[in-house]
C-alpha cells in the first residue's frame, strides 16, 4: 500500500465532515484527528497554507468490501447533500467486475468506493488507487520508472493517455487528458530500512530532479520517522520514509 497520501483542504472541517460520512461506511474512522491533520491511516488531509496549496483534480479510490458497501458509500455522500460524480455501477473497461461509485468532495476532487471483486488482504477504506492528471506524460513516467526500484512500485500498463505504476496491491495512473491538471499531492511510499530512503533522494537528484527535503529523522511525526522528499514534474511532493518501528 501507499505509507500516505496527503491533501490540503481549503476548509479543514467541511472536508472532515465529507470523508468521515463516506469512509466510515466503509467501516474506517480516523486513526488521528487535530486542527493541523485528519487521518485514516492511509489518507490524511489538512489545510491548505501558503506552503501546502488547496489539492485540485485528485480522483481517490477507496476499496469497499462488496458492491453493497459500493452502494453506502455513495448514497452516504448523496444523503448529506454531496455531489454525485457517477452513480454505482459496473464499470467493465476498468477490469470485468469492476464496480465503483463517485462522489466530489468539498474542494472538487472526486472520490470513489471501489469494489473489484477480488481478494485482498489490503483492509476497506484504505486507498485503492489514484489518477493524476498530468502536463507531460511521457516526463513523468521517466520520474516515477527512476524512483520505482527504492518505492516498491513498477510500470503497468502504459498506453497513449495513460501511464499506470502499481504496486503489490494498489496502483496508481498518470492521466493525458483535456482535464484540469492535478495540483499539489503528496506522495509517500514506504521503505525497510533508512538505506532505501537515501537511495530514492539520491537518485532523483541524480536524475536531475528537485530536491525537497533531504534524507534524515523527523521526530516532529514521531521518533524515529526517517523520510526525504522531492519533486516530481507536476510539482507533487513525493516521499519514501522508514518509520523504524
Amino acid at each position: 500500500m501507499f505509507d500516505h497520501v496527503a491533501i490540503a483542504v481549503s476548509d479543514l472541517a467541511a472536508s472532515e465532515r465529507f470523508y468521515r460520512t463516506v469512509l466510515s461506511v466503509l467501516g474506517v474512522e480516523p486513526s488521528h484527528a487535530d486542527a493541523e491533520l485528519v487521518e485514516w491511516e492511509d489518507w490524511d488531509i489538512g489545510p491548505a497554507d501558503r506552503e501546502h496549496p488547496v489539492t485540485r483534480a485528485l480522483h481517490v479510490g477507496f476499496r469497499a468490501p462488496t458492491r453493497e458497501a459500493v452502494d453506502a458509500f455513495w448514497r452516504a455522500g448523496i444523503d448529506a447533500g454531496y455531489r454525485d460524480d457517477g452513480p454505482p455501477g459496473p464499470r467493465p473497461v476498468y477490469g470485468p467486475d469492476y464496480y465503483g461509485g463517485f462522489l466530489l468532495d468539498p474542494d472538487g476532487n472526486s472520490a470513489e468506493a471501489v469494489h473489484s471483486g477480488r481478494s485482498s488482504p489490503v483492509p476497506p477504506g484504505r486507498v485503492d488507487h489514484l489518477w493524476i492528471r498530468v502536463a507531460d506524460l511521457e516526463a513523468s513516467k521517466r520520474f516515477y520508472e527512476t524512483i520505482a526500484p527504492h518505492t516498491g512500485i513498477r510500470l503497468g500498463d502504459d498506453e497513449p493517455g495513460r501511464v499506470q505504476f502499481t504496486g503489490d496491491d494498489y496502483s496508481f495512473s498518470l492521466i493525458d487528458d483535456e482535464r484540469p491538471l492535478t495540483e499539489h499531492v503528496h506522495l509517500a511510499f514506504p521503505a525497510r530500512d533508512d538505506a532505501t530512503v537515501r537511495a530514492f533522494h539520491a537518485a532523483a537528484l541524480a536524475a536531475g530532479y528537485e530536491d525537497h527535503g533531504g534524507p534524515g529523522e523527523r521526530p516532529v511525526y514521531h521518533p524515529g520517522y526517517y523520510g526525504a522528499f522531492v519533486l516530481d514534474p507536476d510539482g507533487h511532493n513525493v516521499e519514501v520514509v522508514n518509520h523504524n518501528r
